[in-house]
Parts: structure tokens; C-alpha cells; sequence
């Protein structure tokens, strides 16, 4: 079984900055893509940025320029560097982790940006 474990959520001001971090453990032998969704109360969930285990990126345009994905594959971690923080930034972020032949998913951070 596959668990991934969220950490780094908080509440900031607008304009900071806050590091999510997720890390998988579990039984397996690689993970393909890894990233962050998110969710805001009453939308869809939403991709914030994925990388793939060759590192290449994805950036929904709202992150670009101010979020950074990186991951590292000895500790099966991906992390979610996140700068100029806006209250719009305000949503449940959820790690993913695409083991084949499943999409994994955490059990969400809350990032709360005030104004």
C-alpha cells in the first residue's frame, strides 16, 4: 500500500512564502510523475505543477513565476516551493504520486493566505 504524507501548509500573509513538502512510502519500485493539485471551497480541484521522475516540469499559468516543483528521487519526495503567496492561493493542496497503474493521492495541506 502507498501512503503519501503532506507537510508545510500554514496560514501567511499575502506576498509570503511557504514550502509544501510530500513524501511516499509504501511498497513499490518507482514513481513515474509527482506534483500538487489544489482545491478552494466550492471549485473543481485544480493543477498547481507536476515533474516527472526524468524532471521535466508543468505550471498551471496562476503558478508560474512564483511557485517551484522539485523532487527527490532517493527519498520519493516531491516539494512545492511557493513565493509571492496570494489570498487567492487559499485552497487545500494535494500531493499526487502516479505509481503504475494507480494515481496516489495525499490527504491534503490547508494554505490560508491573508490579506
Amino acid at each position: 500500500q502507498v501512503q503519501l504524507v503532506e507537510s508545510g501548509g500554514g496560514l501567511v500573509q499575502a506576498g509570503g512564502s511557504l514550502r509544501l513538502s510530500c513524501a511516499a512510502s509504501g511498497s513499490f519500485f518507482s514513481i513515474a510523475t509527482m506534483g500538487w493539485y489544489r482545491q478552494a471551497p466550492g471549485n473543481q480541484r485544480e493543477l498547481v505543477a507536476t515533474i516527472t521522475s526524468a524532471g521535466s516540469l508543468s505550471y498551471a499559468d496562476s503558478a508560474k513565476g512564483r511557485f517551484t516543483i522539485s523532487r527527490d528521487n532517493a527519498k520519493n519526495a516531491v516539494y512545492l516551493q511557493m513565493n509571492s503567496l496570494k489570498p487567492e492561493d487559499t485552497a487545500v493542496y494535494y500531493c499526487l504520486a502516479d505509481i503504475w497503474p494507480t494515481r496516489h493521492w495525499g490527504q491534503g495541506t490547508q494554505v490560508t493566505v491573508s490579506s
